[in-house]
């Protein structure tokens, strides 16, 4: 044998090529990164979460790169090494980017709607209903309390609150929930419509709603303020969500903190957005992601979530009877978190009823109920299960 191709061979044989091989697993979630990447780049499903959680699972997927490798430090040399991710992942793991993110939630968030329309809060409440309802199913697979609580926050549709609540309650599930979460949060266009068109009729998807009262200054910055102190006196355990939340919907309505807020908002949430999304990604790998306890989550978030849609939604067709036809019961799906994202689902699935239909206002008020709504039941799961 030549020495050029011994040495083709020794690269080949260091090479992940060589490894990759081993385990049909991980050719799998090879295939399902590049499959959420194409979702997210071609078909713009939340490219700005698709795309970093799907290109940290393509790298958390190939072989010896060594990017999550815990900290080793040699005392002889007084040097050390460790991987990249890992110290990424951090953040993750101590619940710290997600407060960052509401911050910058808050900061974008006009609450405005919900103030125009305080039975919005209604909607969010139904709209938690997944929430609970995973939490008694989960119990009944034999998760453990704690456990079966975190995965039921899924429900919620907030990654940020999911990872603070399982942080808290189940770290060795926090990887599978995270995953859970922000997947189906940047799915929400796919899975969502057939909810909203299943349950409600094509005449109440038409309605158009009339427009809501102007919010004064006054009332916008007093909000945050107030439901800071109440909700947090009511449940301590909700203050790094609900308390960067309102941090932020200040910096927003003071009028004073313009710099802060335009921070809050763009700079600071895209680069809290970046290290999140990659270690979302980065710990789904194939033998850790492809288990039965694992898969048992996802399906678990995933039921959770459609039927917190569905209780927004059917609450929606309530308050539509009960107005004689002046709700628009679509704005119910919008109870979940995902903010403004299941808001302006809510928009697009009734202008495709209604050409002249504009909901996108309307939904907001369910939208930043449901916020408020999960980081409360989130705190209460913490409370009752965190002891």
């Amino acid at each position: 044998m030549s020495f050029f191709s011994e040495v083709l061979i020794a690269i080949f044989g260091g090479s992940g090529f060589a490894y990759l091989p081993q385990d049909w697993r991980q050719v799998i979630m090879i295939v399902v990164a590049c499959l959420l990447l194409y979702l997210g780049i071609g078909k713009g499903f939340e490219p700005l979460l698709l795309v970093p959680i799907a290109f940290g699972m393509l790298l958390a997927n190939l072989p010896l790169t060594g990017l999550f490798n815990e900290p080793v430090y040699d005392v002889a040399t007084h040097s050390g090494s460790v991987g990249f991710m890992w110290v990424l992942y951090q953040g993750v793991q101590y619940a710290i980017y997600p407060s960052i993110i509401f911050m910058g939630i808050g900061a974008m968030t006009d609450f405005g709607p919900l103030l125009a329309n305080p039975m919005s809060l209604l909607l969010g409440a139904a709209a938690q209903l997944g929430i609970f309802t995973a939490f008694l199913v989960a119990l009944v697979l034999d998760f453990q309390p704690c456990e079966a609580a975190a995965i039921g926050v899924i429900g919620g549709a907030d990654g940020p609150t999911a990872i603070l609540t399982a942080s808290k309650l189940a770290t060795k599930l926090l990887p599978a929930i995270a995953i859970a979460a922000y997947s189906y949060m940047a799915l929400i266009p796919l899975i969502q419509p057939p909810i909203m068109k299943a349950l409600t009729t094509k005449e109440a998807r038409k309605v158009k709603m009339s427009q809501l009262r102007a919010v004064s200054k006054t009332e916008k910055i007093i909000f945050p303020i107030a439901v800071t102190i109440f909700v947090i006196l009511l449940i301590p355990d909700t203050a790094p969500l609900i308390g960067m939340l309102m941090l932020g919907n200040l910096f927003r309505e003071c009028g004073v903190c313009d710099r802060l807020s335009d921070t809050a908002q763009n700079g600071l949430m895209n680069i809290v957005t970046i290290p999140l999304g990659l270690s979302v990604g980065f710990k789904a790998t194939y033998d850790s992601f492809l288990t039965a306890e694992t898969l048992k989550i996802i399906a678990l978030g995933l039921f959770a979530f459609m039927l917190s849609t569905a209780g927004g939604v059917l609450f929606g067709n309530v308050m539509y009877v009960l107005t004689k036809g002046k709700v628009n019961p679509l704005i119910g799906s919008a109870g979940v978190s995902a903010v403004p994202m299941a808001a302006r689902v809510a928009q697009t699935v009734g202008q495709k009823e209604n050409p002249s239909n504009f909901l996108l206002m309307h939904a907001m008020g369910p939208n930043v109920a449901g916020v408020i709504g999960s980081a409360v039941a989130a705190g209460f799961m913490i409370k009752v299960f965190g002891g």
